[in-house]
């Protein structure tokens, strides 16, 4: 059985929404829920997975080709499987399941609930630095959503006590925020930081939106129910496996 972490502001009767954990489907000998595309894990088992986040979202599963960039796509019908290169979707038509893959990056969902209007987006450090949150609600506003209705919310994320960065942070969160030491604390390693990305990302959505929420979910210290890139990483290990996250217009 699925087991999505879901939030109130997203739950609405024409709705559906989840934060997937690793637990599920059919992956790794395991019931686990691994979809990213490009995993270690059988094909087959890869299709397995996400057909269940279909099932479960009520709409085709659409994605993009995700490259830490600001870009977003406007979908008016479905991708047909197609990944093009983007960071974040937006849609007002119902049945279209927009989702993310990550393994320590954010996951955010949008919606509107008023203009029925949603969204999803991949905001890594990078993507929030060049403002993909913002581009986001840039792109549900032209199709009619109001950014005071907008309810959005971050999902798991890996953690600041988990994610250590170098030296050069304090200038490359310039693009993001006027205060980036508000977001960095010393490591315990000569000259590098640990990254508070949700705090950030958390920040950017407050300012942005009438409503919004962090989980507070790190990926990287629960192990048992999130796939991280920097633990699999930090174990000396290849591993591709992402969760996902989606949410889709029912009606």
């Amino acid at each position: 059985m699925l087991q999505p972490l879901t939030s109130d502001l997203l739950c609405h009767e024409y709705i559906s929404h989840g934060f997937f954990t690793r637990k599920g489907g059919v992956s790794h000998g395991r019931s686990e829920l691994d979809c990213g595309l490009n995993s270690n894990d059988d094909t087959d088992h890869i299709a397995t997975n996400r057909a269940l986040v279909a099932q479960h979202l009520g709409g085709s599963l659409e994605g993009v080709s995700q490259y830490h960039s600001a870009t977003v796509i406007t979908l008016t019908e479905s991708l047909h499987e197609i990944q093009p290169p983007a960071d974040a979707m937006v849609t007002n038509v119902p049945g279209l399941a927009l989702s993310i893959l990550t393994a320590d990056c954010g996951p955010i969902l949008f919606v509107d609930a008023k203009a029925r209007v949603i969204g999803a987006a991949h905001s890594g450090w990078r993507g929030t630095v060049h403002c993909v949150a913002a581009k986001t609600v840039q792109a549900m506003e032209l199709l009619g959503a109001d950014a005071n209705n907008i309810c959005a919310v971050l999902g798991p994320t890996i953690a600041q006590k988990s994610y250590e960065v170098g030296p050069e942070f304090p200038e490359n969160l310039k693009g993001a925020t006027a205060e980036p030491m508000q977001y960095l604390i010393p490591s315990s390693r000569a000259g590098h930081w640990m990254l508070d990305l949700p705090g950030l990302i958390g920040d950017q959505l407050h300012a942005l939106v009438g409503h919004s929420c962090t989980l507070n979910a790190d990926t990287y210290t629960l192990a048992d129910q999130f796939y991280s890139h920097r633990r699999s990483t930090h174990a000396g290990q290849s591993n591709n496996s992402r969760q996902i996250s989606g949410i889709c217009l029912n009606g």
